[in-house]
């Protein structure tokens, strides 16, 4: 039910984001893996310009991420090669940029973990720097804070990890979103996921700048920041969900709400701050803060214990779909109990508004009951990202 929290929460502002190998796993059901042997040989990767505003030329691709000791970076070759400090140039920055070669550009996908980031109209300003352990790493951009060096760059990015001839990926708009961007990805099955409607980044642009208490997200036609950053930047309220918070605490403190895992039911009840679960194991959490809830991380952390974390993924996944105080038995699976009520995650709900399939990794619990843009295959052979009409 958990995949790949860590990687999808984002970069702070001036950190150093290190995607790492493997932070990308099967969902329930998951996938046949190959048997370990030796690495898989590079997957084709197809990179398709179909956004109607900018050229191929004006398109930028930065393959980036972590090979399972190193971070690293892929040439337009298809060569994997560890990030160096040696490699920022005399404006301080790398130049890690593939260039496209037309409407269609195929490229070799080495086995590793990271970001496909597309930079529309210039490049982006990513640097080398030394981490902690001496070895090089990348601060990565952070186009929600105004500040970067990014944040005038008109980008966006997908995930994934390639691993054992399997592919798991997704599009995300847990940070924020900017560049319209499909995947599909063929193999065992011929998949897609991420593609808007016609109009639909119109849709997302309108729909947050028009909701209440969420427009100052809206950042010109650059981009949409996701509200736990618009907290950092003072252009979200840090109690938005205070009062369905309360509303929660006093439900569920005079009748039971019931969390179904892989692991088993869990029934937790609230007595004074704190609302514990008995069952396959004793979980409980302290009230949430809203940066807790849009962060899902805090007093809602979900670690990779197979009790806590099933159990906090699913109580976080109800509070940002508004389903918690209204719905006693979780997850909830029908789309149509989501986003009602006084307190509503307009940011979410207008990304799976805009989807072809409703999907979107609006959050980083998206994943719970499958609504997140994300497929996975365990016998990959191809996979496109398009940059779909603006």
């Amino acid at each position: 039910m958990i995949s790949r929290r860590s990687l999808i929460r984002g970069a702070a502002a001036t950190a150093i984001a290190a995607p790492a190998a493997g932070l990308l796993v099967t969902q329930a059901g998951g996938v046949t893996r190959k048997k370990p042997g030796r690495a898989a040989a590079p997957l084709s990767l197809k990179i398709v310009n179909n956004s109607g505003e900018f050229d191929s030329k004006s398109v930028h691709v930065y393959i980036v991420g972590n090979d399972g000791k190193n971070q690293v970076r892929v040439t337009p070759e298809g060569e994997l090669k560890p990030v160096s400090v040696g490699d920022n140039g005399g404006d301080g920055f790398t130049d890690y940029a593939i260039p496209l070669t037309g409407e269609a550009t195929t490229l070799q996908l080495p086995e590793m973990s990271g970001r496909i980031y597309v930079a529309c109209g210039e490049k982006l300003k990513i640097k080398a720097v030394e981490g902690g352990d001496g070895s090089a790493a990348l601060a990565y951009p952070a186009g929600w804070v105004s500040g970067d060096p990014n944040f005038n760059v008109m980008h966006d990015c997908a995930e994934f990890t390639y691993k054992g001839g399997a592919m798991y990926c997704n599009t995300t708009m847990v940070d924020m979103f900017s560049v319209p961007l499909g995947i599909q990805l063929k193999g065992d099955k011929d998949q897609k996921t991420g593609f808007l409607k016609q109009g639909g980044r119109d849709q997302v642009f309108k729909a947050v700048k028009g909701a209440e208490g969420f427009g100052d997200l809206v950042i010109d036609d650059k981009r949409v920041i996701a509200p736990g950053h618009g907290l950092g930047e003072g252009k979200f309220s840090e109690s938005f969900f205070d009062a369905y918070t309360d509303k929660v605490w006093e439900t569920y403190s005079s009748k039971e709400l019931v969390v179904t895992t892989n692991a088993g039911k869990f029934t937790g009840k609230v007595s004074g701050d704190k609302l514990s679960f008995t069952g396959p194991g004793e979980v409980s959490f302290n009230k949430p803060s809203t940066k807790d809830i849009l962060f899902c991380d805090g007093e809602l952390a979900a670690p990779n214990d197979g009790t806590t974390g099933p159990v906090a993924a699913i109580v976080g996944a109800a509070f940002n779909r508004s389903t918690l105080a209204s719905i006693a038995e979780q997850p909830t699976t029908d789309p149509a109990e989501f986003y009602k009520g006084d307190v509503v995650h307009e940011y979410v709900k207008a990304m799976h508004a805009a989807t072809e399939d409703g999907k979107a990794y609006g959050f980083a619990f998206d994943d719970v009951a499958g609504f997140a843009s994300y497929i996975e295959d365990g016998g990959a052979s191809e996979m496109t990202l398009t940059l779909t009409p603006f």
